[in-house]
């Protein structure tokens, strides 16, 4: 697939197909996270923090700043409190499922992206349900569709369907595909879709203008300086939970991870300790937010972040395309995964560590 790129293209500006929103959400997060300077907190702010009946945004920002590394334990068991208190000993399970890797961004750290050579394939919906009909007989209850970036190939009409095929199977249907206008959202919202989540790299409201139950937020941590990304991306649901109090707020943690022919990448400073540092910041900062932690972290870190401060997680994941239903893939994966467990095999580690694994918490009335 050839794509013309750009390079003088401003990202950050609307172009004339796209929905304008007139909100000053996000220059107001741009400004924060430009003039946080991390080094200027100190370990009485990081006490200071801890010590704070609320989390305000300056407790936030000292509880990300290097000040705060030594306070990890301190961080972590205030953050295990704030998890019990709201969400309990339960776990959520769910699976993604690509469905297209066709991409028409140029994103270097992404396997997907469109100068890499990889093998392309999208699912036809008799492709999409046999998928389903796989993820669903493990027990899930949840499913993530996933897409490249390529509204010419992964059109909205199609997603829309893999939506109607996922109701069938799921109680619970989220979706991680390219930004879209809010009446966009609406249709998927009426085609089964519940909640959105949209990484950094684009930013927007309309999945909640559409109707959405709930949006995620994510920054891909390792491509710039994590402390001002992790500030940025608490802000953003921050702001928009206070301008949307009905929808449920959701934060993911993805660290890079390499990408077929590219082996080399990886996280830029992003340790296990700033991991779980910002994961626990995150927990403080917003206490009723789920977390989800990825397959791309390994086996030891999943098992002990549940107990801690991530509410979710994900198994028996494939990030290929067609891989649930078929023994070999359709298509070529988005990034090297590190926990493959299935999900039997999560299942029984939550209940191994005294939590109770939840396949969906969402009933229809």
């Amino acid at each position: 697939m050839s794509v013309r790129i750009d390079e003088n293209t401003d990202h950050m500006k609307y172009t004339d197909d796209m929905e304008a929103i007139d909100s000053d959400i996000m220059d107001r997060v741009i400004a924060e996270m430009n003039s946080y300077d991390a080094d200027i907190y100190t370990a009485k702010d990081v006490k200071e923090a801890l010590a704070a009946e609320t989390c305000s945004v300056d407790n936030f920002k000292a509880l990300l700043s290097p000040a705060a590394l030594p306070f990890l334990e301190e961080i972590a068991q205030k953050a295990q409190k704030e998890t019990r208190k709201h969400f309990g000993n339960s776990v959520a399970i769910f699976t993604p499922l690509y469905i297209a890797n066709y991409c028409e961004n140029y994103c270097v750290y992404c396997g997907f992206n469109c100068h890499n050579k990889i093998k392309r394939a999208q699912l036809n919906a008799e492709e999409i349900e046999k998928e389903m009909q796989a993820i669903a007989e493990t027990g899930l209850e949840e499913v993530l569709i996933l897409t490249g970036e390529s509204p010419n190939k992964s059109s909205v009409e199609y997603i829309g369907e893999a939506c109607k095929i996922a109701k069938k199977y799921f109680k619970l249907i989220g979706l991680e595909v390219y930004p879209m206008d809010s009446k966009d959202y609406a249709y998927l919202h009426e085609c089964g879709a519940d909640f959105v989540t949209v990484f950094q790299e684009t930013y927007n409201s309309r999945p909640i203008m559409g109707g959405m139950r709930g949006v995620g937020f994510a920054a891909l941590l390792g491509l710039d300086d994590f402390r001002k990304d992790a500030l940025a991306t608490g802000m953003h649901a921050y702001l928009l939970q206070k301008k949307y109090p009905h929808a449920e707020i959701a934060f993911s943690c993805p660290r890079l991870r390499p990408i077929i022919n590219n082996d080399k990448i990886n996280p830029k400073d992003v340790h296990e300790p700033q991991l779980l540092q910002i994961i626990c910041a995150y927990r403080i900062f917003m206490p009723f937010a789920s977390i989800t932690i990825s397959t791309r972290e390994c086996e030891r870190f999943r098992d002990n972040i549940i107990q801690i401060a991530a509410t979710k997680i994900s198994a028996g994941v494939n990030v290929g395309i067609g891989g649930h239903s078929q023994e070999e893939e359709k298509g070529d994966e988005q990034f090297e995964i590190s926990d493959g467990r299935s999900v039997d095999e999560i299942y029984q580690m939550i209940e191994d560590n005294g939590m109770q694994p939840v396949m969906t918490d969402y009933i229809y009335v």
